[in-house]
């Protein structure tokens, strides 16, 4: 690996003793080998020797922590930045895996355009089944911004470091919406990968899919609307801001919907409520 990282993953962790083995040996796994690896720990533990424990070490991994409990992803993310050395973000949630390829294949789409998207796998944690693929699709294609809102599943980019500006620590859930924006505000059209390079884990208990996930999700877009409305949240583009709004609020009332069927015990998870409304087949 150079002396300089050509990519840096940052890892939040929070209550990611069950998982973080799993999320940090994809990144080992990775067929491109120069990466740095950015765990922050945002419940004080210390995830160097919960990693050694499982026989996971590596000089590549860096281990940072927001200092606090329950700061929150954006929060943690935020400090990984910090300590990022790498000229491509990436982010990886502590119970997420990537595909072996991941790096190797967007890497140079992201040095090349800014910024890249890869598909999305959405598994169920406990069974091991997928719910579905985001995009179906056998080919790259390039996504725009209205294409992305309509996602219902969040998509993770790797992007040249000057372009990542951070996350909002006040938006629980959807903090990645707003900063794939501005990525499509200083890039329009970003190229995404048709292959399922990532895979979103839908695990019951946590933050995305807990019991209280749609009142998280409820507060969360009502702030990032908010922010919108006031002065645009960092988006320079007028028609770029309308169509945020517009597909915030739409993201909003499919939580709303959501949520009356989770009251209803008719689904447990967000992801769950979204296959159920997919096209079969």
């Amino acid at each position: 690996m150079s002396r300089v990282p050509l990519v840096s993953v940052i890892i939040p962790a929070y209550r990611a003793e069950a998982t973080i083995g799993r999320a940090v040996r994809s990144l080992l796994g990775q067929t491109m080998a120069d990466w740095q690896g950015i765990v922050v720990s945002d419940d004080r533990v210390d995830y160097r020797a919960v990693l050694a424990a499982a026989g996971i070490v590596d000089r590549r991994l860096v281990f940072v922590a927001t200092g606090g409990v329950g700061s929150g992803a954006a929060a943690a993310r935020n400090v990984g930045l910090r300590a990022a050395a790498g000229a491509l973000i990436a982010p990886l949630d502590a119970d997420d895996t990537y595909a072996p390829t991941r790096l190797a294949a967007m890497a140079p789409r992201a040095l090349e355009a800014g910024a890249a998207f890869d598909n999305v796998r959405v598994v169920d944690d406990a069974s091991e089944r997928v719910l579905f693929t985001l995009f179906e699709s056998d080919r790259d294609f390039e996504l725009d911004a209205r294409s992305f809102l309509d996602a219902c599943v969040p998509l993770m980019p790797v992007a040249r470091r000057g372009l990542i500006e951070g996350w909002d620590p006040e938006i629980a859930l959807c903090d990645d919406v707003m900063l794939s924006l501005r990525l499509f505000d200083r890039t329009a059209a970003i190229p995404i990968m048709a292959a399922p390079l990532h895979d979103y884990r839908v695990r019951v208990g946590s933050i995305c899919h807990s019991d209280d996930s749609a009142e998280v999700a409820e507060r969360s877009y009502n702030v990032l609307l908010r922010r919108l409305a006031d002065h645009g949240h960092g988006l320079q583009d007028p028609a770029l801001v309308a169509l945020a709004t517009a597909g915030i609020t739409a993201k909003r009332d499919l939580n709303r919907a959501f949520a009356t069927a989770q009251k209803a015990g008719d689904v447990r998870t967000f992801q769950e409520f979204i296959a159920g409304r997919r096209p079969a087949g």
